[in-house]
């Protein structure tokens, strides 16, 4: 898909991943509709020219209000970018239901929500791309963030069928699974830390601009997966390999002292 000229709709815009993608399209021609709870982000990352509607996505009137006014705004929606999610580190036998809960409604069910307003719209038109923001740890689970991965594996499991479903309408679903990112997410997150050997990991992370660039180089392409950086897909061949032996090395990552 050519991205010049396309309307791109970016959720979780306010910074990270979501603000990057918002740079890197905006590069090359497209119109932006950005959304996260954050106003004050969405201005930075959108400029003067992005229209901004600042909002709680696992409110279905705010999902359904973003889409009217993006419409209204701009006559379409070509691409949809899910990116707004958040973590919650630690065993999963101990964790905060209620935090737990609020992971999924925004990483999962705010995600389908999305999904299901922009596809109608999509459908009709015979074009589109549907871009799932998941994660290496919805390929590989990560010990420290067993429920995070949880959702990022429903994530990866939804968009292959939203695929199937989809095939032959013109609408394209594409999922995407980064790695480590220099972002903000450790911060954010709903509870808990990230384990020592897994913050001195982050030395080996892209960052957000890379990873935005990746995501737009499989938009033009149409790719089914992108793996950000390309090196993740080494970790998941290790992991149906040896599993073992990478459960092992994963399982001493989450430790802590």
């Amino acid at each position: 898909m050519k991205i010049d000229g396309k309307v791109v709709l970016i959720t979780g815009a306010s910074e990270g991943i979501g603000a990057a993608c918002a740079a890197e399209f905006a590069r090359l021609g497209a119109r932006l509709s950005l959304t996260a709870r954050s106003a004050g982000g969405l201005a930075r990352a959108g400029g003067d020219s992005a229209l901004i509607t600042p909002g709680d996505l696992t409110d279905e009137a705010i999902r359904h209000l973003v889409m009217a006014r993006t419409i209204e705004r701009f006559g379409a929606v070509d691409i949809l970018i899910n990116n707004a999610g958040v973590g919650v580190y630690g065993p999963s036998w101990a964790a905060p239901m209620e935090q737990t809960r609020r992971m999924m409604e925004l990483n999962y069910f705010a995600l389908l929500g999305m999904l299901q307003v922009a596809v109608p719209h999509m459908r009709a038109r015979r074009s589109g791309t549907i871009v799932n923001v998941g994660s290496i740890g919805g390929k590989v689970t990560l010990p420290w963030m067993t429920l995070y991965s949880s959702t990022k594996f429903a994530v990866g499991s939804l968009t292959e069928g939203l695929r199937m479903e989809l095939r032959g309408s013109g609408v394209h679903a594409m999922l995407v699974c980064p790695g480590y990112v220099t972002t903000g997410f450790q911060k954010n997150v709903l509870a808990g830390a990230a384990p020592p050997l897994v913050v001195r990991a982050r030395r080996f992370a892209i960052t957000a601009e890379e990873c935005a660039r990746a995501i737009r180089r499989g938009v033009e392409r149409d790719a089914r997966t992108v793996m950000a950086p390309w090196s993740g897909w080494l970790m998941v061949a290790l992991r149906r390999l040896l599993p073992g032996l990478v459960e092992a090395r994963m399982a001493e990552m989450s430790e802590t002292p």
